[in-house]
């Protein structure tokens, strides 16, 4: 929340800014025009009036912000047809990708970096990397990386682990930051996309992070709808990296 301290500081600066200078000129706020008015006394009001404007606009609410991100693709069937949706909403998200899954679909990763989407690492296999040696943990993790940056040109910062277990001795060994999530609907274990969706909508706040999967057409229909509804509530999408970094 270190975002919303510095946004209140800068607010009780411009209050304070104000308060010195009615203190100093000892004017009302009344900045009526006045043709008659000696010129500093007009230059003096107008220097109040430009105070009080510039502490109107840093009170401005900043939007919320939350990332929508997804989970085991890029799927042929349906990471397009989701590309296309944000593309027309102007919303970014961030894509967790299985390696073998990028290796086979060169050409949607190749999108999904080429349309500044946050691209991040699941493990070549999908594996629990829990349940297998830390040899074959970092071999899926840099198998994964390796078959993003043949086609992108840029390592993978970012890890989402299956199933969100993640070993913490492997960050000494390897420079990617573990991101796991917030908001769960478990759409994965239905087609009901009302259900998706009331479940996101319902529980969404303020950088909080909703997990999705982009290899199930229910799921993109509800990535969808979840976009428009959050949208108009006024949240901002945003890649995680912003929400981790600001």
């Amino acid at each position: 929340m270190e975002r919303i301290k510095r946004h209140k500081i800068k607010i009780l600066c411009g209050l304070l800014y104000t308060f010195c200078l009615f203190n100093l000129l000892g004017i009302s706020m009344h900045t009526g025009q006045n043709e008659n008015k000696p010129a500093k006394e007009a230059a003096e009001e107008r220097a109040v009036t430009d105070a009080v404007e510039y502490v109107s606009s840093t009170m401005v609410a900043e939007a919320p912000k939350i990332a929508i991100t997804f989970d085991d693709g890029p799927s042929v069937h349906c990471t397009g047809r989701l590309l296309d949706g944000l593309k027309e909403r102007n919303v970014k998200a961030t894509f967790f990708l299985i390696g073998k899954n990028a290796k086979e679909n060169p050409e949607l990763v190749k999108r999904l970096f080429e349309e500044g989407h946050l691209i991040g690492n699941h493990t070549y296999n999908h594996v629990d990397i829990a349940k297998v040696s830390d040899d074959e943990a970092k071999k899926e993790i840099l198998d994964t990386d390796e078959a993003i940056f043949s086609i992108t040109g840029k390592h993978v910062e970012y890890m989402r682990p299956p199933f969100g277990i993640w070993q913490r001795r492997l960050e000494l060994d390897l420079e990617v930051m573990p991101v796991i999530w917030s908001i769960d609907p478990l759409d994965w274990t239905t087609e009901n996309v009302d259900e998706i969706v009331n479940k996101v909508v319902t529980e969404a706040e303020e950088n909080d992070i909703i997990l999705l999967h982009d290899c199930y057409d229910s799921s993109v229909d509800a990535a969808l709808r979840i976009v428009d509804i959050l949208k108009e509530k006024g949240f901002e999408f945003v890649t995680v990296d912003e929400l981790i970094l600001d």
